[in-house]
């Protein structure tokens, strides 16, 4: 679009609304609202508008969005603009509009917001765009055969320059809206085999025969070059936005979180991401841990239902909650448009519940930051080369062996931070332990740099065969035969636990040492082989463990493993800052606030790892447990949040000791 079509467009379009321009969001009658970054609580609303909507705004009106201000006292509101379908939910004059329209929701959602100081965000669909590839081909991604895509956009064309930067620019300039969180990104895109772009890659790296599967030669260089170009995509439109109004807050979804886990190079101003509506206590254990890594205030939304009907409970959404706050993150709830735009109002009774539980605990939570322990490292240059898919979407395969490791370190009460290579280079001194999970990929310059670690006093622990294999040089042991997939009887208390994996067996040398066995069947009369070694290097130590654990955790949750696990972790790391005892259904997580040692403890008691149960209404209470936690001297005061309620202890060994008698979905114990 030509700059002289855009502003008449934009004039026109500021005399449809009756607003003007930037001088909106200036008008002085207006309270100051939060940036995104100082945000804590958030609804979003969306709901795709398509060629079904012909009355977008009919039951819009100014008491609607007053109701959700009053009932829920959110920090930002999160609402359609433009849903995957590309039809625009707002009378757009530079995008393309849905049927029909009674009047302009939007300019309503943003005179009450502003009244009252909320701010808005905007939710917007960026390379997912049906309708913007319907009317324009050209500029939709090339499929592996040689076809345009019906639902993507390219990342490598012309669309961010035609289409959306002129939308978001109108949102900015004509609605005065704080700024968008545009969807269907990271999760969505995908390999352009268009003729220019494979050109250009040829021209690039000299490859000639462009791969179309994972199967073929280059299929890393290829998506390589691809996630490049989506990268720079979202870098082209942050950077025009914010040259334009630099008070205009973006992110992409889901960037720079455990489907993109890289540096920060795009300067999104916040990281944000809906994680799944199943298992959803384990993605946010996930992401919340990977965005804390990356020093970016981040928030998570919870999809409050599945499908139309099946609505989540105030108790379901308050567990979500508090695994998100307690990591120090904002928290939003997602929740359904009408296809008028509108909003069923019997849902903010639910929502203002979950917000009345997140406010009563924001002081001892909000941009928190975590205490290293554990640092259990994702690693993208192992990552790209293992997912087939560009990025990464919920859960996806490639990653059940991580997340299981994750999980089994958490059900130990093992306070873990996830870690990344480009974060591990800044502070990797501040961790007493670093677990490398069943990568089959690391660079000789990435090796060199955590054996010098260990050298100097730091200790990893390598898990899964393949992986152990990438340090056989420094473990202390030789390898026997191939890695390969069998029956293992994993030892851990005098039981046995028999599950199929990758094993691979070996014979200590030098100064390793055995640590735990497993058998050929389940009887200790069985032969048998070291499961996992410690060897002395250095300063420090380098441990194996010569099973893949993780994928077989992630699938059934085995107490052996996770006993033996643990039992490895307290070998390298014997005197943790606090220790937990009385059940494995509590995550802990170690943090300080405002000076203050803050321990959370988040009850993960539900159904919510069942794949047949998606809304659950019952969190049983967790009884009796044992604390302890390393501090310096005597406190003045431990007490438990929220509520103040001070807690006897005792001070012996440099450790304060308490009884917690019950936790029922999330309490701090805070050290004064």
């Amino acid at each position: 679009m030509k700059r002289s079509t855009f502003l008449i467009t934009m004039a026109n379009l500021m005399v449809f609304t009756g607003l003007s321009g930037t001088g909106f969001t200036e008008n002085k009658k207006y309270p100051k609202r939060l940036r995104r970054a100082e945000s804590f609580l958030g609804i979003h609303f969306d709901f795709h508008a398509g060629d079904d909507c012909t009355e977008i705004g009919k039951n819009v009106d100014r008491e609607m969005v007053e109701y959700i201000i009053d009932k829920v006292k959110p920090d930002y509101i999160q609402c359609d603009c433009k849903g995957h379908r590309g039809l625009s939910s707002y009378p757009t004059r530079v995008g393309n509009q849905a049927p029909g329209f009674v009047k302009d929701p939007l300019k309503i959602w943003r005179e009450v917001t502003a009244e009252r100081g909320i701010a808005l965000y905007m939710h917007y669909s960026g390379v997912w765009d049906t309708e913007a590839v319907k009317k324009h081909p050209e500029w939709a991604r090339t499929k592996e055969n040689g076809e345009k895509d019906d639902r993507l956009t390219s990342v490598f064309g012309p669309y961010v320059d035609e289409l959306m930067i002129p939308q978001l620019k109108e949102l900015s300039d004509v609605y005065g809206v704080d700024g968008v969180w545009v969807d269907g990104e990271c999760w969505a895109v995908d390999r352009d085999y268009n003729p220019a772009v494979i050109e250009a890659f040829r021209k690039k790296t000299g490859i000639a025969e462009v791969p179309k599967k994972p199967e073929d030669p280059y299929w890393y260089e290829w998506s390589e070059y691809n996630r490049q170009g989506f990268r720079d995509y979202v870098n082209h439109y942050v950077t025009e936005m914010h040259k334009h109004n630099s008070d205009f807050q973006l992110t992409s979804n889901w960037i720079y979180s455990s489907e993109t886990p890289e540096p920060p190079t795009v300067p999104v101003d916040y990281c944000s991401g809906d994680y799944a509506f199943m298992n959803n206590l384990n993605g946010i254990r996930l992401d919340g841990r990977c965005w804390n890594a990356q020093e970016k205030p981040w928030d998570l939304m919870a999809w409050s239902f599945a499908g139309n009907a099946q609505k989540k409970s105030a108790a379901q959404l308050k567990q979500e909650a508090a695994a998100v706050i307690a990591l120090g993150g904002g928290f939003e709830v997602y929740f359904n448009q009408k296809r008028d735009g509108s909003i069923k109002k019997w849902q903010m009774d639910i929502m203002s519940e979950v917000g009345k539980f997140c406010r009563e605990r924001q002081e001892f939570c909000f941009r928190a930051k975590t205490v290293p322990q554990v640092g259990l490292l994702h690693y993208s240059d192992a990552y790209y080369r293992k997912i087939k898919i560009m990025f990464g979407t919920w859960f996806p395969k490639e990653l059940d062996s991580f997340n299981g490791i994750l999980q089994c370190l958490l059900d130990s009460q093992i306070v873990t931070d996830i870690v990344f290579e480009h974060t591990l280079k800044i502070n990797i001194k501040d961790y007493p332990l670093i677990v490398f999970p069943e990568w089959e990929f690391i660079t000789p310059q990435f090796k060199s740099f955590l054996l010098d670690y260990v050298r100097n006093g730091g200790n990893l622990l390598i898990i899964g065969p393949k992986a152990a294999s990438l340090f056989s040089d420094v473990l202390g042991v030789k390898f026997e035969g191939e890695a390969k997939m069998k029956l293992n009887n994993l030892e851990c208390n005098n039981l046995l636990d028999g599950f199929e994996s990758v094993s691979q067996k070996i014979i200590t040398k030098n100064s390793a040492k055995p640590f735990g066995r497993y058998f050929e069947n389940d009887d200790f009369a069985a032969p048998n082989s070291p499961a996992g070694t410690v060897a002395t290097v250095g300063k420090g130590k380098i441990a194996a463990i010569y099973l893949d654990l993780g994928e077989v955790y992630y699938n059934n949750l085995s107490f052996i493993i996770r006993d033996y696990l643990n039992s490895m972790i307290r070998e390298l790391f014997p005197n943790p800052v606090v220790q937990v005892y009385g059940s494995h259904n509590v995550d802990v997580v170690l943090t300080k606030i405002k000076e203050k040692l803050a321990v959370n403890l988040v009850n993960t008691t539900s159904e919510h790892i069942n794949g047949k149960v998606y809304f659950y209404d019952d969190i049983p209470p967790i009884g009796e447990m044992k604390v302890s936690i390393v501090y310096d001297k005597k406190p003045a005061k431990v007490s438990l949040e929220p509520g103040a309620k001070k807690l006897d202890f005792t001070y012996s060994g440099g450790r304060i000791h308490l009884t917690l008698p019950r936790l029922d979905i999330h309490n701090v114990i805070m050290i004064d």
